[in-house]
């Protein structure tokens, strides 16, 4: 299969080719287009051998749930049993927006969609080309990120020709995203709402929305040890992992540049080229090791948008061994840390 590539203006998409994008949705085929967290590879929600082909292009496991894309408020209603007033409420201070929302689904969406569950993710995204793929593809469009399965999330659309090249139809370029992570996943099912994945919108903000919020204990768990079906996708399976082993090191400033080096250097004397994974404002601290700048820590945002980049180009560039600094920053810091978490398989050394 031929992928092909269009160019697309974030800022105003050409109706011509978003119609020709809209049809390749609409006769079940697959297209990857760009939202503000990260690129997604998008299939007819509504037709459940669009759902098989995301799960088989990505070879992605089928009980993990993919996520359904929609572009207005009303599209939310045939889909959903009940809309809570708290999903009002989110809606109207997030949507469009990074927020992704999971309620009792209808008849509708098929289980093929909903990986076996009797729930379905809704989100609406903020993005221009995002929007106008979701109404020329018939209003509904199931979205996961638009990886192979367990690599680094794509926030450009070479990530996703690296990835996915011959096996999807078209790729929307629209260039780097906005923010680099995934959204947010709230669980409105119960009885307070659950944050089941973070992202830029934080529980601070929930809070302030809808008061009471809780957080999943699975966030910083090791989810692959769990035998439970997930209900949000990457709850359960490693993601964004590297091909070198990677190494978490958290503690004091000091002392996590003292035992960085210490590690970099074992590595080198045993021949193995090492990278490190560090803020900006601690990257000339390092020696002996390729230092990628992930971010700065004064503006956490830059952290959220490189991460999965600069592991890409660690894959690339052929690293035997990575080592990160902690990114536990006050507004992204629980993001952030979820996803090097599980990018490093749990593997955590606390100095």
């Amino acid at each position: 299969m031929k992928t092909s590539v269009l160019k697309i203006d974030p800022a105003a998409p050409d109706a011509e080719l978003m119609a020709r994008a809209g049809a390749v949705i609409k006769r079940g085929g697959l297209v990857a287009f760009p939202t503000e967290t990260v690129y997604g590879l998008g299939g007819d929600a509504l037709n459940p051998e669009a759902s098989k082909k995301i799960y088989a292009a990505k070879g992605r496991p089928s009980d993990n749930p993919l996520i359904v894309h929609i572009a207005d408020f009303e599209s939310l209603k045939p889909v959903v049993r009940e809309i809570p007033e708290a999903a009002v409420k989110l809606a109207e201070r997030f949507w469009p927006g990074p927020l992704t929302m999971i309620f009792r689904k209808t008849e509708l969406v098929p289980y093929e969609t909903s990986g076996g569950l009797d729930t379905v993710a809704v989100r609406m995204p903020d993005h221009p080309t995002a929007l106008a793929l979701i109404r020329a593809g018939g209003g509904y469009i199931a979205a996961p990120s638009a990886n192979a399965s367990g690599r680094p999330s794509p926030t450009m659309a070479d990530h996703v020709l690296e990835d996915l090249g011959g096996r999807i139809e078209m790729i929307l370029d629209s260039g780097h995203v906005e923010i680099g992570l995934e959204s947010t996943i709230v669980d409105l099912t119960e009885d307070v709402p659950v944050i089941l994945r973070p992202g830029f919108i934080n529980l601070n903000m929930l809070v302030d929305t809808v008061g009471e919020v809780r957080i999943d204990p699975g966030i910083t768990e090791d989810g692959e040890a769990k035998q439970v079906r997930p209900k949000a996708p990457g709850m359960r399976y490693r993601h964004y992992a590297p091909k070198a082993p990677l190494t978490i090191v958290e503690g004091s400033r000091s002392a996590v540049t003292a035992k960085i080096n210490e590690l970099a250097a074992e590595a080198a004397r045993a021949g193995r080229k090492a990278g490190v994974l560090a803020a900006e404002e601690n990257a000339d601290l390092y020696r002996g090791a390729h230092v990628f700048r992930v971010g700065s820590r004064a503006c956490e945002e830059t952290i959220a948008q490189h991460l999965f980049q600069v592991l890409r180009e660690s894959d690339a560039m052929g690293f035997d061994v990575l080592y990160s600094e902690s990114f536990d920053t006050p507004e992204m810091g629980m993001a952030i840390m979820n996803r090097l978490l599980k990018a490093a398989g749990h593997q955590v050394i606390t100095v």
